[in-house]
């Protein structure tokens, strides 16, 4: 393996040095690589832990000297396949957070996660256009297009990106702006990582301070969960645009530590967040589907948004994927429930975002896919072999409902390029990374040069 020479980490006394580059067998190698997803093993030859934008570009510059592909870690919750037996850069210690509450605007370092921007920013009143789990990454989570909790009231997080801070795959650091460079921006918000590393992020803040928002759960042994997503179906024909919200389904596992009121269930819930002063009379037709197992519909601070979701926040094992669909024809919903739930050879968790409202506006960037309806989500707990076993034949029965995928929501499955984006979205996307990146330096989880 080449030695690692640039004056960016030659700058440091050794034993710095030594903390920041890390190879397989070396002290501290397996603990920088440790994240969110435990079910997948990547091996870096080398890992960068990056402190600063310096440190990214002195990484970015010594890949490409040694033709090594770049993959980057924040967080863990979706691994970079091209850093196996590459260079791998994490940004963990990159998570400075500033607030700027006259311009209602937000700068995120590389690292930062989506809990520490709600905490800044509410002292103003203020609110990002975060996802429902506080401990994701903000940055991976906005340039792959970023579906949050008030999606359909304020769009895409990617649309309100001000400005980006990238290092391209020539070493240097780019700040790029819709004026600068019209291009790279569109590209790389929804294009992922395949432009560079992006270091920080300049992005709006809405005026939200306080939401309506929870859940509605019901028994799915004594409901009918079809009933119930037919019900919730017809319920999105009814709201507001400036409602948010998805149906689940979670079959809890009958096993030892699960905790007594989940344990051996197969919970059916209904989650909501609006910022509309007539909650409780918009929610009104789900109260009528049936008994509940748990309401915690109510008023609540923004800060408290993370609960509306309850996603687990310790590390585990996940395979999943999605599809953005037309419709969502009641027969082939059914039928992937039945796929789904308690009967099913892995524990799976069913998501079915409702789409539309902002998030079907055009913004100057590749998010693909606008006018799709719904979002499915299909995640499960599992290896890779067994779960595409369970959820391929899930998506074969939706397909035909089928426009496309959702980057955001490819767990572990992002190696397949297919519906990721539309043809002419996919053409710009290749030609721009010809210019930007003629190497292929960055690949993230797929290749977009493919």
């Amino acid at each position: 393996m080449d030695t690692v020479d640039n004056t960016a980490y030659q700058d440091r006394n050794s034993a710095d040095r030594d903390r920041l580059v890390l190879r397989p067998g070396e002290p501290g190698y397996d603990e920088e690589l440790a994240g969110f997803q435990t079910g997948f093993a990547q091996r870096p030859a080398v890992i960068f832990a990056a402190s600063s934008a310096d440190d990214v570009a002195a990484a970015v510059r010594y890949a490409a000297s040694a033709g090594l592909p770049v993959g980057v870690q924040a967080t863990g919750h979706g691994l970079p396949g091209a850093a196996e037996g590459g260079v791998l850069i994490t940004t963990k210690r990159m998570d400075e957070v500033s607030v700027d509450p006259q311009a209602r605007t937000v700068r995120v370092h590389a690292g930062v996660r989506w809990g520490q921007v709600v905490a800044a920013a509410e002292p103003y009143g203020l609110a990002p256009l975060n996802g429902s789990a506080p401990g994701v990454g903000a940055v991976s989570y906005t340039l792959s297009g970023g579906l949050g909790i008030l999606a359909r009231e304020f769009g895409y997080a990617a649309d309100h990106v001000r400005s980006l801070d990238v290092v391209t795959a020539d070493g240097r650091l780019r700040h790029v702006t819709p004026a600068s460079d019209g291009n790279l921006y569109w590209a790389l918000l929804g294009g992922g990582h395949n432009f560079g590393v992006v270091t920080e992020l300049e992005i709006g803040l809405v005026p939200v301070a306080r939401l309506y928002g929870g859940s509605l759960a019901f028994d799915g042994r004594a409901v009918d969960p079809v009933a119930v997503l037919r019900a919730y179906e017809r319920w999105t024909r009814t709201v507001p645009d400036g409602l948010t919200s998805s149906f689940a389904a979670v079959p809890y596992p009958d096993v030892p530590g699960m905790p007594p009121q989940l344990r051996g269930r197969y919970v059916i819930s209904v989650r909501v967040a609006y910022t509309g002063a007539d909650g409780e009379r918009v929610v009104a037709p789900l109260r009528e589907i049936g008994p509940v197992l748990a309401d915690s519909l109510r008023e609540m601070p923004y800060a408290e948004s993370h609960t509306i979701h309850r996603d687990p926040d310790f590390p585990h094992t996940y395979y999943g994927d999605s599809a953005v669909l037309s419709e969502l024809d009641a027969a082939a919903a059914g039928e992937l429930l039945a796929r789904t739930g308690p009967d099913a050879p892995a524990m799976c968790v069913v998501q079915i975002n409702h789409l539309g409202g902002a998030l079907a506006q055009d913004a100057p960037n590749s998010v693909p896919h606008r006018e799709g309806r719904f979002l499915v989500r299909l995640l499960a707990m599992t290896d890779r072999e067994q779960a595409r076993e369970v959820l391929d034949p899930a998506f074969e029965g939706i397909a035909s409902w089928t426009i496309g995928r959702a980057l955001n929501f490819a767990f572990g499955a992002g190696d397949r390029t297919e519906g990721l984006y539309d043809a002419g979205t996919r053409k710009r996307l290749a030609g721009l990374k010809s210019e930007y990146d003629p190497a292929n330096l960055f690949r993230r989880n797929y290749n977009i040069s493919d």
